[in-house]
Order: structure tokens, then C-alpha cells, then sequence
């Protein structure tokens, strides 16, 4: 059978739509800067009303794996304007909150179930359009996501000072709908059969090595699956306390609104570059060499956040947390692909991605219940330091030792 090619730069295209759709579904991680507003509005406290964000995640969790399992039987076209659809339904909806319910309802499962549809796709797709570049691929696919808060917390910012936190809802919610939808139709898959052109794999040196293409049912029953599933959730569960509650921890040490809304766009800039570089990397050194050095990067940044209480410290770490967390966010599907293969991807990666899902409940509720018992983060920060800290102490002793055990065999 004959193999189809398809021009380098027309490939691309799909990587533009990505990036244009990830930026619209990356505004979740402008949640910090409604948080106080809406305890303002109702005098509810940290722990209930962050429980909306807790919620939203494992949604998404959810929709990823709902989204992969449709997307690899209809394609993503579809798919993903239906997540968009979603989640500007769920925003709108939510911009009508009169009560927690009504609030974990739209903004935490209608929203959630509808990033998670509409985040898988372009996910798949790259993968699929790029064996040869999964890394930088993947990574500027989801850089997107990462950098969506960059745009959107100091426009919400700026629209909830003058208008508040319901017309900002409302407008990110019609937003999402016209550019997602807009953006869908070029989330194609590639023609069966298609690969890069021989001259891009040559030019670059490049073997394109392929995973067995493994079902999802087969895929559960791997070790290695387990090993990534637990990897996910420890670090994960770090970076997403943090980014669920720094906006109000700079708040808490007498910074502005409007000074941490700058804060948390500069780690979602970071938390963007990360996922290109550490992606970009990981083509050069294997992902899962490169994992451990993201897992120390954003279990060092955790702990620095207790001593810095300047703003050259506080954007110094919010920084290196950024770069960490986008780090993890880029890895792990290319992880998926690596050890799962390709074909599947789209249920396979939203299978593991259920790791992040346990991560939205463990880590902003952490952070939340920390703050309502103590009064401040300094032991989330060092919980969540920790853990991330010893996810690549495993991660690191279990390259090592597969390294050795390949070492022995080829001595003996």
C-alpha cells in the first residue's frame, strides 16, 4: 500500500488551530481571579467556593476521556466544536449563579465535560500528524492551554473591576463559542496510512519509531501505565493548588488584584513555554528522562513560595512553576504515545489524563482547607514541594534501575 505524504507546512495548519482553540480552553486557569468576588458576593468560603474549580478539573478529566473514545471513532471536527459549545454554555450559565449548586452545575460539569471534548482533539490530531516531532508538536499544541490565562485573567480582571464578575462570564462564555467552533474545522485528522515526507525524517536524522498500538483495555493492565498514572497525579496535584490559589495568596500578602492577575499571567506565559520547550527537549532525550527534570523544577518552585514574599521572588518562582507544570501538561501525552502507541491515542491519553482529574480534587481542595485552618498556604506549598519532589526521586530510580537491569543483561 502506497504511503501518502502530505506538504511539511500544510501540517502545520493544524498546530495554528490548536494553539487558537488551547488559548480559549486554557482560560480556566483564570479561575483565581474570580474567586474572591463570588466569596464576596455570597460570604461563602475558600473550600466551597474553590470546590467549582475542583469539580471543573475532574469534569474535564471526565470529557477527556469521553471526547477520546467519540473522537476516535467520528474524528475531532466534531468533537471539539461540541466541547466548545459546552463550555461557553456552561460560562453563560454560570454568569446566572445564584447558589453553589447552580455554580458547580454550569461553571464545574458543563464546563468541564466541554474542555475536556474539545482539549483531546487536538491533542490526537498532532500526534497523529507529527511521528517525527511529537515533542515540539505536542508541546506547542497544548502551549496554548497554558498560556490562555495570559489573556484572559487581566481581561477578567479588568471587566469583573468595572462591571463585575457575572458580565465577565458571560462574555468568555460567547467567546468560547464562536472561536472554538471557528477554529474545529481544520482539528482533522491525517488520510490512513499518511506519513511525513521522507526528506523531513532524513534532514533531521530522525528514526520514526512506533508503539504498538495497544486498546485501552490492554493498556490498563501494563505496569507502565500505573507507573505514568501515579507520576500524573503527584505532580499535577502540585501545580494545580498553585494555580487554583495563587492569585489569592498574593492578594493575602498585600499585593493588588490587578499585581496578581499579572502574576498568574506570567506563569501561564511560562507554563505555555514550558510545554514547547520541555517538549522540544524530550525529542532530543527521551521523555521520560526529561520528566524527572520537570518534576524537580516544580517541586523546587512549591517550596520557594514560602520565602517569597517580594515581588522579584514571587515572579521569580511563579516562573519556575510555570515552566515546571507546562512541563508535565506536554510530557505525558507524548508519554501516551511513546508507550501505547498512536492509533489510540485519543482514548488511551484521556484514560491517563484521569490522573489529572484526581490531582483537581486533591490539589485546590488541599490548598483551600490549608488556608481555612492556618490562615495561610506556607504548608501547602511545602506539602505540594514534597510531593512533587518524590515523584522524581521514583521516577529517576525507576529509569535507573531499568537502565541497570538493561546494563546486566547485555554484561551477561
Amino acid at each position: 500500500m502506497p504511503r501518502l505524504q502530505m506538504k511539511t507546512e500544510s501540517r502545520w495548519k493544524v498546530v495554528v488551530a490548536a494553539v487558537v482553540m488551547q488559548i480559549c480552553l486554557g482560560a480556566i486557569y483564570s479561575w483565581g481571579v474570580f474567586l474572591k468576588p463570588i466569596m464576596g458576593e455570597f460570604s461563602w468560603d475558600k473550600t466551597q467556593t474553590s470546590f467549582a474549580f475542583t469539580l471543573f478539573l475532574a469534569m474535564y478529566a471526565l470529557g477527556m476521556i469521553i471526547g477520546g473514545r467519540w473522537q476516535d471513532r467520528v474524528g475531532p471536527v466534531r468533537v471539539s466544536a461540541a466541547g466548545g459549545a459546552l463550555l461557553g454554555l456552561g460560562y453563560i450559565l454560570a454568569s446566572f449563579t445564584h447558589s453553589l449548586p447552580w455554580l458547580y452545575l454550569t461553571y464545574g460539569v458543563m464546563g468541564g465535560i466541554g474542555v475536556g471534548l474539545g482539549y483531546i482533539c487536538p491533542i490526537s490530531a498532532c500526534g497523529r500528524w507529527f511521528p517525527d516531532k511529537k515533542g515540539l508538536a505536542t508541546g506547542v499544541a497544548v502551549a496554548g492551554f497554558g498560556a490562555g490565562s495570559l489573556l484572559f485573567s487581566p481581561l477578567a480582571t479588568r471587566v469583573i473591576s468595572v462591571w463585575g464578575w457575572r458580565p465577565a462570564f458571560m462574555g468568555m462564555g460567547i467567546l468560547f463559542i464562536l472561536v472554538i467552533a471557528g477554529m474545529s474545522r481544520f482539528i482533522k485528522n491525517p488520510p490512513e496510512g499518511w506519513e511525513p515526507p521522507d526528506s523531513v525524517a532524513k534532514l533531521k536524522n530522525i528514526p520514526l519509531k512506533k508503539a504498538a498500538d495497544l486498546e485501552w483495555r490492554a493498556m490498563v493492565r501494563t505496569k507502565q501505565f500505573w507507573k505514568l498514572w501515579t507520576l500524573f497525579v503527584l505532580g499535577a496535584s502540585s501545580g494545580l493548588m498553585i494555580i487554583g490559589h495563587l492569585a489569592a495568596h498574593i492578594q493575602e500578602i498585600g499585593f493588588t488584584p490587578d499585581l496578581a492577575a499579572v502574576v498568574v499571567g506570567i506563569l501561564a506565559l511560562t507554563n505555555g513555554a514550558g510545554r514547547i520547550l520541555w517538549g522540544m527537549i524530550s525529542d532530543r532525550f527521551g521523555a521520560s528522562k526529561v520528566l524527572t527534570g520537570a518534576l524537580l523544577m516544580l517541586g523546587s518552585a512549591m517550596i520557594s513560595f514560602v520565602w517569597s514574599n517580594s515581588l522579584p521572588g514571587i515572579v521569580v518562582t511563579a516562573l519556575a512553576t510555570g515552566m515546571g507544570f507546562g512541563g508535565l501538561i506536554s510530557l505525558f501525552p507524548i508519554l501516551s504515545a511513546e508507550n501505547f502507541g498512536a492509533r489510540n491515542l485519543g482514548i488511551n491519553y484521556g484514560i491517563l489524563f484521569s490522573a489529572y482529574g484526581v490531582a483537581g480534587l486533591v490539589g485546590p481542595i488541599f490548598g483551600a482547607a490549608i488556608f481555612d485552618t492556618y490562615g495561610d498556604y506556607r504548608a501547602a506549598f511545602i506539602g505540594a514541594g514534597i510531593t512533587c519532589l518524590t515523584a522524581a526521586l521514583v521516577n529517576s530510580d525507576l529509569q535507573w534501575m531499568k537502565n541497570g537491569r538493561a546494563l546486566t543483561k547485555q554484561n551477561n
